[in-house]
């Protein structure tokens, strides 16, 4: 486990994970900038993130062809129904059969799972907690890390599918609870105010806590967002869309690994964003 976490993060311990696992949702409006993954693929592998986040699927493209300077490799384990503009009749988050062995198979270096909290839905938050449960015994089994997606989420009818809710109080209480459910990496909500995200990482009470992107941002937001939040303590971020749907995800590659890195500040990666979109 030690070894695999000191792979998943860079040597100053911290990281940035391009999630691109979003096609698995069933949602047309989440392919933007993915729908041909093999072109998404080559694209990121050439900016060179510290890690790729891809379900077993898309995984499977790369095999064979990963060297030791690729990026790593983290695993989607589930899959939920609950992204769309309404929540469904029956809200799910399945685990994929046998994703701990297919994740040792792939030479993965980390495992992701939801810990979903939506408005008025107990029972799916419930499937996620008993999820976690059978995870994380596999994990042991293999000494595989697991990363634990806390999600506190906006009513789908107001804001469309995984929105952030942003409240403090909410986020810090669920990642807590994903902290004491076992958890070795926890992917956290970002906060209304980032000042105040050291609270979220206390409450995970000493596990790495990297950042989600969420919605779509500006540049100015996404930068200055990611500035503040490793400030107060965030070990990384896993983004998605603020990279893939990006006019230039590779000059956005480059522009947040010197903020997670380097402690760039949000006006100087700004400057790296334009230099290397003009190139």
């Amino acid at each position: 486990m030690h070894a695999r976490m000191e792979r998943l993060f860079a040597a100053d311990g911290r990281l940035l994970d391009v999630a691109i696992d979003h096609g698995a949702v069933n949602e047309p409006a989440l392919l933007g900038g993915i729908a041909d993954a093999r072109a998404a693929l080559a694209t990121l592998r050439a900016a060179a993130p510290d890690a790729i986040q891809l379900t077993p699927g898309l995984a499977r493209l790369l095999s064979g062809h990963r060297g030791p300077g690729d990026p790593r490799l983290v695993l989607r384990t589930d899959v939920s129904n609950v992204y769309g503009a309404a929540v469904p009749r029956t809200p799910s988050c399945e685990l994929l059969p046998q994703a701990v062995e297919t994740a040792v198979r792939l030479d993965a270096a980390c495992v992701v799972v939801n810990l979903l909290l939506l408005p008025n839905q107990p029972e799916l938050h419930g499937q996620c907690v008993r999820n976690i449960g059978v995870l994380r015994a596999e994990c042991e089994r293999v000494a595989m890390p697991l990363m634990v997606e806390p999600l506190v989420m906006a009513p789908n009818d107001v804001a469309g599918g995984y929105q952030v809710d942003g409240d403090l109080r909410r986020i810090t209480a669920l990642v807590r609870q994903a902290a004491e459910l076992g958890a070795d990496v926890i992917k956290a909500d970002p906060c209304d105010a980032p000042a105040e995200f050291h609270q979220v990482v206390t409450a995970a009470s000493g596990v790495p806590v990297l950042v989600r992107g969420g919605g779509r941002a500006t540049d100015t937001e996404i930068l200055q967002r990611t500035f503040e939040v490793m400030r107060q303590g965030a070990c990384g971020i896993v983004y998605g869309r603020n990279i893939f749907q990006h006019p230039n995800p590779a000059a956005m590659v480059a522009a947040l690994m010197a903020v997670v890195h380097d402690d760039v500040d949000a006006s100087a990666a700004a400057d790296l964003l334009r230099s290397r979109s003009a190139a």
